[in-house]
């Protein structure tokens, strides 16, 4: 009996102390100052040990769309050091890099080397590489048929006679000239060094080219025997006229050009040099396999002076070292 009288004495006193709490809800409250706190507004996010930067970058979720961490390896990924290979993001210019490492390979010339190596065993033996030559011809001569347009064809001449002595010759020479008086203009350690190295280059041209044609004394496309005061058709001496002249003229000017520029000069260089191959080649003076030889005696020429001219102590220009890396 006791036990029930007081859960009924309990009920009423909460009853009351409810009601007491409704009638102070429902009375004006007085008004209160604001505290000098910070203003209202969602708490700052500390940041925890995932999100502190790494020693290669900034945290890996700066720049995303939210503050959570992401749990992709990709977004954790430091990014490279601009303008190389695996920048994030790419850097521009990557292909030029990764070309001119290409390019300084020494896989260049030794595979060079070996191709003409190949060719000429096979020219001398009259191999089974010689049908690419046939093969090439027909092509070309088919091309002729169906596509008789005269301009195409004078384009072929012209672009072969951009192989001659004239103009290629004069060309490496007033690039010589032009880099040793920029050179010496910007103060240059031996300004004078293009001077000889163009006046060496016209010379070595016909000594590496007249003794091999003589050697093999292939005959041309057409089909024609040799006579008492021919050499032969094979390597193309107009290849690499215009394969040496212009890639060492590119090579000069390179020494006093800023990085951009000698790019542009290493790519008219080789645009050139295969525009004088396609033209001999679509004009039916040269199988293809010599216009390739002589590509490749180009490339053995060239590859070493440019490492001696725009290596780290080349002390060459402004350029120097640097302006086809």
């Amino acid at each position: 009996m006791k036990m029930v009288c007081g859960i009924a004495e309990g009920a009423r006193r909460g009853r009351a102390v409810d009601v007491v709490s409704s009638q102070m809800d429902s009375e004006p409250q007085p008004w209160a100052r604001p505290s000098a706190g910070p203003p209202p507004g969602p708490v700052p996010r500390v940041p925890d040990e995932d999100d502190q930067p790494g020693p290669g970058g900034p945290a890996h979720t700066e720049g995303r769309s939210t503050d959570r961490p992401t749990h992709t390896p990709r977004g954790a990924r430091n990014g490279d050091h601009q303008g190389r290979p695996g920048a994030l993001p790419p850097a521009p210019g990557r292909l030029s890099v990764v070309l001119g490492r290409v390019a300084r390979s020494v896989a260049v010339p030794v595979t060079a080397a070996v191709l003409l190596v190949v060719v000429s065993w096979q020219v001398a033996v009259e191999g089974p590489l010689l049908g690419v030559d046939r093969s090439v011809r027909r092509a070309v001569r088919t091309a002729h048929r169906d596509v008789p347009d005269a301009l195409l064809d004078r384009l072929g001449h012209f672009l072969s006679d951009l192989g001659g002595g004239v103009p290629a010759v004069p060309v490496l020479l007033l690039a010589g000239a032009l880099a040793a008086w920029r050179g010496r203009r910007a103060g240059a350690g031996r300004w004078w060094l293009p001077l000889p190295v163009a006046a060496l280059a016209s010379v070595l041209i016909p000594l590496l080219v007249v003794p091999a044609k003589s050697a093999f004394a292939r005959p041309g496309p057409l089909g024609e025997p040799l006579t008492a005061g021919q050499w032969g058709w094979y390597p193309s001496g107009h290849t690499a006229t215009a394969a040496i002249s212009y890639g060492v003229a590119a090579l000069l000017l390179a020494r006093v050009a800023g990085p951009r520029a000698a790019r542009g000069l290493a790519a008219g260089a080789v645009l050139l040099s295969l525009g004088v191959g396609a033209g001999l080649v679509w004009s039916d003076f040269h199988w293809l396999l010599d216009v390739v030889a002589s590509g490749c005696l180009a490339v053995l020429v060239l590859w070493p002076l440019a490492r001696w001219l725009l290596g780290p102590g080349a002390g060459g220009g402004q350029a120097s070292g640097s302006s086809l890396r």
